[in-house]
């Protein structure tokens, strides 16, 4: 008699392949959920800012040393909290630690053009950020000590540095 099947033959099963799936799949999810993709964009927008706002610091430093201790024009002792950019309106802000209330905003683009290419926009930009409104802010105290905020901040820390 002779036979019509092996039961030799080498392969997998469909159960077989069901289960390797599901796994792999388990898996993905796993590590995608691990990674948080969303919260590792808002972690990387978040450094863009700490490092623009050192930029900005630096640069009005530099123009302060270069011209001998002078603020930067658009920059006085004592000045209340200004967002920066070329806006002649709607410069008010009140998020990520920044509390702006001037209506308009601060243009530090020609005193500061020799230090920096142009000044930087927060990451989200958009129609929320634009070189007229940059999301950042400026604060000089009466020791003549400034303040540079990022006001767009989506972390839980508040982002400044003063000098």
């Amino acid at each position: 008699m002779k036979r019509f099947f092996s039961y030799n033959q080498k392969g997998f099963t469909l159960i077989e392949l069901l289960i390797v799936i599901v796994i792999i799949s388990a898996l993905a999810v796993t590590v995608f959920v691990a990674l948080n993709p969303v919260q590792r964009l808002k972690d990387s927008r978040d450094a863009r800012r700490t490092s623009d706002v050192e930029t900005i610091l630096t640069g009005i430093h530099q123009y302060i040393v270069d011209n001998k201790g002078s603020l930067p024009t658009g920059l006085t002792t004592s000045m209340a909290e200004t967002q920066l950019g070329t806006g002649a309106s709607g410069c008010t802000i009140s998020t990520g630690g920044c509390s702006v209330a001037a209506a308009a905003c601060v243009d530090l683009t020609t005193p500061l053009a020799k230090y920096l290419k142009s000044i930087p926009i927060d990451p989200l930009g958009g129609t929320t950020y634009t070189a007229a409104k940059t999301g950042f802010s400026v604060t000089v105290d009466a020791n003549n000590i400034i303040t540079i905020k990022a006001c767009g901040t989506e972390g839980t820390t508040n982002i400044s540095q003063s000098r």
